[in-house]
């Protein structure tokens, strides 16, 4: 049996009170007072559905009951399509590399060789460069590091382990929208707006009633129908990216894939969302962070007690204990980020 460390909302105090699941879930959670910390639904005792004097009667309380209701924020989902728009930096036969909204922070990217293990790196205002591998047609680049100026180069694999460069340019970014890079879809968070992984988001926002019950809402959701693939991570290859739709329709994933659909229903329901990279422990790993209005970035939101945030991972949550997890987590120091996309 697992256990699940849930998200869980209360209403007009920034304290966490009862989550709730949308799947699954056979009844209404009742209102919590503040300072609850634990409720317990029990959907199946007697009396939650009032004694009918007919079958019809039986039916339209189950069908009622089974309904959810409406919160007050608006889910309907907004996906920001980044746009090649002929700006270039760089073109050839190769590569061609379009700044044409450099400003919104991204770049795209298009690969047009047959060179078997073509990169990129960009190096920003951070002095810290990123890594890519580039996989044929128009790929989108954030650019994480702030205003300022980017190193762009592209490369070609020529054996044993060697590269020659392609192109390399150099180019001043003055980002107009600091969250604009953890709204917009990339290589590595990648949906559509016909996207299922969007569906769901808008699906799973419809009872909320600000972006805290949204976080909540889709955070319960992927710890309880996507487990580990434990195969996959160990055997996982260097370039693998995730696919958010293949990952909701399968219901395994390794951590990367946790964080890019989690990352994508939350962008795709403008919330600002970071897929971040680095160590948990001694082992490579990625969680997310998020931007709600009333708090800033929250880079713990599993539970809030009045005073701490903890870290949010969907991994661990949904592959450990309460209570393993939080001595994991402890004060943040065993997650050490590296990128953010």
């Amino acid at each position: 049996m697992r256990h699940h460390n849930r998200i869980t909302c209360g209403i007009l105090t920034m304290c966490l009170s009862a989550g709730i699941i949308l799947t699954g879930c056979a009844g209404a959670v009742p209102a919590v007072t503040p300072g609850d910390t634990d409720v317990s639904v029990d959907t199946e005792s007697p009396g939650d559905i009032p004694e009918a004097s007919d079958s019809t009667g039986t039916e339209e309380a189950e069908v009622q009951q089974d309904k959810p209701v409406k919160g007050s924020r608006d889910n309907t989902s907004q996906v920001l399509i980044p746009e090649a728009d002929g700006v270039t930096a760089y073109d050839d036969t190769t590569v061609t590399i379009d700044i044409s909204n450099i400003d919104s922070g991204y770049f795209i990217i298009e690969y047009k060789g047959d060179n078997d293990k073509p990169k990129l790196q960009v190096t920003g205002p951070e002095a810290v460069t990123y890594t890519f591998d580039l996989h044929g047609g128009n790929e989108t680049i954030p650019l994480t590091q702030g205003s300022g100026t980017y190193q762009i180069a592209a490369y070609e694999h020529i054996g044993d382990g060697k590269y020659v460069q392609l192109c390399a340019v150099s180019e001043d970014a003055s980002i107009n929208n600091e969250y604009s890079p953890y709204l917009y879809p990339n290589q590595f968070v990648d949906f559509k707006a016909d996207s299922n992984v969007v569906k769901l988001g808008e699906e799973l926002a419809y009872t909320a009633n600000d972006d805290l019950e949204v976080v909540a809402n889709i955070y319960n959701y992927i710890i309880e129908n996507i487990t580990y693939d434990v195969d996959l991570a160990t055997n996982v290859k260097s370039g693998y990216l995730p696919v958010p739709d293949e990952t909701i329709e399968s219901g395994t994933g390794i951590c990367f894939d946790y964080a890019a659909v989690m990352a994508s229903m939350l962008r795709s329901q403008q919330i600002p969302t970071r897929l971040e990279i680095g160590y948990a422990g001694d082992a490579y790993h990625a969680w997310i962070s998020t931007y709600i209005e009333e708090v800033g970035w929250v880079n713990g939101i599993v539970e809030f007690n009045g005073i701490d945030w903890e870290l949010m991972d969907p991994t661990i949550a949904a592959s450990q204990g309460e209570k393993a997890l939080k001595s994991f987590i402890g004060d943040g120091s065993n997650y050490v980020k590296v990128y953010q996309y």
